[in-house]
């Protein structure tokens, strides 16, 4: 009995974040337990649409300057995470299995004199994602990618191009096909 108090101390712990910033906008949205949410006082915008589903233990990270949409009827299985310090845009009705990662940005680095990795410095590029796709378990979409309409993206793909609308992606094999009529 006690932890269903607590699960619903933090639901709305949570919610409150999203609803009390000033520059989110959240028209409905359904969450489960541990999901999180980090945004930065300086985020550009949040939004989310209407009807959106996040199951269990989301992570969203909105950073300074940072835009992320999320249209109507979008669901997030459990564990998934979204890393904004860019823009990441999610069209309507698109689904995403558990374990599905997002980022906008890649650590920056130097190879000349020496190889070495920023810890604190990053190069950015726009995620566009875009209506009625899929996305599967364990998938990964790094920076710089637009996946167009009508999309599914297999299992355990990283996609690090872009995606023509009407595409079945599977281990970066593109298969175009026809929506079952």
């Amino acid at each position: 009995m006690l932890h269903l108090i607590f699960e619903k101390l933090q639901r709305w712990h949570q919610l409150s974040k999203l609803k009390k910033h000033p520059n989110t906008f959240v028209r409905s949205i359904k969450i489960g337990i541990n999901n999180h949410f980090i945004l930065s006082g300086e985020v550009k915008k949040v939004m989310i649409g209407t009807a959106v589903n996040f199951r269990n233990y989301i992570h969203i990270l909105v950073d300074k300057k940072a835009e992320l949409i999320i249209e109507d009827g979008v669901f997030m299985n459990n564990f998934c995470s979204v890393n904004c310090l860019n823009s990441i845009f999610i069209g309507e009705n698109t689904l995403f299995g558990e374990n599905v990662k997002l980022y906008d940005h890649n650590h920056a680095y130097a190879a000349v004199p020496e190889f070495k990795v920023s810890r604190s410095e990053f190069s950015t590029a726009p995620v566009r994602i875009g209506k009625n796709c899929w996305l599967g378990s364990n998938v990964t979409v790094l920076k710089g990618v637009s996946i167009g309409d009508n999309c599914i993206i297999g299992a355990g793909c990283t996609i690090f191009r872009d995606i023509p609308d009407n595409t079945k992606v599977f281990n970066q094999q593109q298969l175009i096909f026809k929506p079952v009529v």
